[in-house]
């Protein structure tokens, strides 16, 4: 007997109900039930041996951490052997925090790089359950601090870098924004949140409603989250959920993009909602028809490539505004 559709994926578009369906073949068991390293296995991706958006630079760099060395790949837009600085964007990838690869955002990033004309330094950050918070945190922040200290030997503008991720990514990205405020440090030009996971509270409609959604039900939601947290149930700070952050006021300019049948989509809203209430420039945008995880697939979703060109469109943006202010 087929098993019924969900009544929210009658709200996604044509090309993203084949690959809900192809994902419901592929995933028979839920992540949750599966674990992370089984969960890792299967959903692991592979490079291209011809990526859809060839760079003639792509670098295979360590960044050095107070945990040790870590992978991470940095994307030269077109161009950037010139003597002009670049500005840079650093990318953390999605996965819940317990899954994603490097290999995973391989295109998007190429595809950032590429359209925006920034460099693009993607982080492969520790996981949870194996490294539960703030391990991720404490990455992104130290890779940040290098992505700093070594712009110019990169070609990148030390005074230009941004923060940015999908998902888990984007909860880092909002919490080094906040932890770099607290604590007096530089900020980030911007921050790129794309479908951000940044409330524990698990509340807003969005999770009833969407609960049975692709790739990323209510319930794995729930688990991923219990893995990163770990020791700290019941004591979770601004920095673990952003959204519990007394104020967001004196915070870098921020994109907040959201997917229609996402659980986390009302509590990214929300987040936009309240960067703006506090005084921080944000634009939101919600792609309609697709789900969680649909930034990323390049060349599968329709709504992707329109993502994509939000991001873009907004990095310029930000370029085209120091340039001003410093002219």
């Amino acid at each position: 007997m087929t098993k019924p559709v969900p009544p929210s994926w009658e709200r996604l578009d044509a090309d993203a109900l084949l690959v809900a369906q192809a994902i419901t073949e592929a995933l028979t068991t839920p992540v949750r039930e599966l674990g992370a390293r089984a969960a890792r296995e299967l959903l692991a991706s592979t490079p291209s041996d011809r990526p859809l958006t060839p760079l003639d630079r792509v670098e295979a760099v360590t960044v050095p951490t107070r945990s040790g060395p870590l992978r991470a790949r940095l994307y030269h837009p077109p161009g950037s052997r010139t003597k002009d600085l670049r500005p840079a964007l650093l990318y953390l990838h999605g996965g819940g925090f317990v899954l994603g690869t490097l290999d995973g955002v391989d295109e998007v990033c190429r595809a950032l790089a590429a359209r925006s004309g920034w460099a693009v330094l993607s982080l492969e950050y520790r996981l949870a359950p194996e490294h539960p918070y703030p391990a991720a945190l404490e990455d992104a922040l130290d890779a940040l601090a290098w992505l700093r200290e070594s712009a110019l030997d990169s070609g990148i503008d030390p005074d230009m870098i941004a923060v940015g991720g999908d998902s888990a990514g984007g909860n880092l990205a909002a919490a080094v924004c906040l932890h770099l405020r607290d604590h007096g440090r530089p900020l980030p030009v911007s921050q790129v949140l794309v479908y951000p996971a940044v409330d524990d509270r698990f509340a807003t409609p969005s999770w009833t409603r969407f609960a049975d959604a692709p790739l990323l039900t209510a319930a794995d939601a729930r688990w991923l989250w219990e893995q990163y947290i770990g020791a700290h149930k019941g004591g979770v700070d601004q920095y673990a959920a952003p959204m519990k952050a007394a104020s967001l006021r004196g915070l870098p300019p921020a994109l907040v993009l959201t997917a229609e049948v996402d659980p986390l989509r009302d509590d990214a809203e929300a987040y936009a909602e309240r960067l703006r209430h506090d005084g921080v420039p944000t634009a939101s945008i919600r792609h309609s028809g697709v789900f969680h995880g649909f930034f990323t697939e390049v060349g599968v979703f329709a709504r992707t490539d329109a993502a994509i060109d939000d991001v873009v469109r907004h990095l310029r943006g930000i370029a085209a505004g120091r340039a001003t202010s410093t002219s």
